[in-house]
């Protein structure tokens, strides 16, 4: 905090300069250059005298608002660096549900890697029920995961919204020459995720609700599989938009078509964690900037 904005605060509180010259072992003709060069920076006289006492302006008024908070705010940074240094973190762990394990977590990753070189990062993960296990039993510092939580020992911060999007190779759409529709999945070759993943439970419910019997060519679980395998059974696939990046993309030649009926799959990603009071800074920290780097993006 700049020394002509505390000696400013010590007189405003003391109510007088020669109080305050003695508080903070000053002259009262350094006290009096002091505020001379503050004012000269503002651009404005902070004090008027009426007789022997001195009052603020209005612009001296502001300025001593402007003083306290940066004081406070000061103070919050000297407490948050002491946490770092009196924890001595080095290692942050990151819970993923396998469905966020592939589409998420990697950017995750990435980001943090990014914003704290410093932290050495560990991932686990597991089902949603038993990542959610994890941050209440402080096993992960937080995780993230495909859907929202309403848990009153969990917080819960919504990421970004996410749905299905169909993909294809490119030469299979060459072949097509023309737009494709949700009818068109009928009878389509396709490549579908395990029975009993998430994934799987939306797409089924999907073709049922649509009356849609597509060809299944392999049920598999790793999203990188289904894309190299994508062009050896000339099939489409059902995939997480969040996933399907233009690079990834363009690697594989596939192409994606938007089908409307798809966007109705929407599930949210979200980052969930303990109570931030029970959590070191540097954890916080990290929490804070994942979510701001999301609410950026949308």
């Amino acid at each position: 905090m700049n020394d002509e904005y505390v000696i400013f605060k010590g007189i405003v509180e003391h109510s007088s300069m020669n109080k305050a010259a003695q508080f903070l072992n000053l002259s009262q003709p350094a006290l009096s250059r002091k505020i001379a060069k503050l004012e000269e920076e503002i651009g404005a006289h902070l004090f008027r005298r009426v007789g022997k006492r001195l009052e603020l302006t209005r612009i001296g008024q502001l300025t001593y608002e402007y003083a306290i908070a940066a004081e406070k705010l000061h103070l919050q940074f000297l407490q948050t660096v002491a946490e770092f240094k009196e924890t001595g973190r080095s290692q942050l762990t990151i819970g993923a549900s396998l469905t966020t394990l592939q589409s998420t977590l990697p950017d995750l990753i990435a980001l943090l890697r990014e914003t704290h070189p410093e932290i050495d990062i560990k991932a686990v993960t597991g089902k949603t029920h038993e990542v959610v296990s994890y941050v209440k039993e402080h096993k992960v510092d937080l995780a993230v995961i495909a859907s929202k939580l309403d848990d009153p020992y969990v917080h819960c911060t919504p990421l970004f919204d996410d749905h299905l999007i169909l993909a294809m190779p490119r030469t299979l759409m060459q072949d097509e020459q023309r737009y494709i529709q949700l009818q068109d999945l009928n009878n389509m070759p396709m490549i579908l995720f395990t029975k009993g993943t998430w994934y799987r439970l939306l797409t089924d419910e999907l073709f049922e609700a649509y009356q849609l019997t597509p060809e299944i060519c392999m049920e598999i679980d790793s999203f990188e599989a289904i894309l190299r395998l994508l062009h050896t059974f000339r099939a489409g696939a059902l995939l997480p938009k969040s996933y399907l990046r233009p690079q990834l993309i363009l690697d594989n030649d596939l192409v994606t078509c938007h089908i409307p009926q798809l966007d109705a799959t929407k599930r949210t990603t979200s980052l969930i964690h303990a109570d931030p009071s029970t959590l070191d800074a540097a954890v916080r920290d990290c929490i804070n900037g994942i979510a701001t780097y999301y609410q950026t993006k949308t």
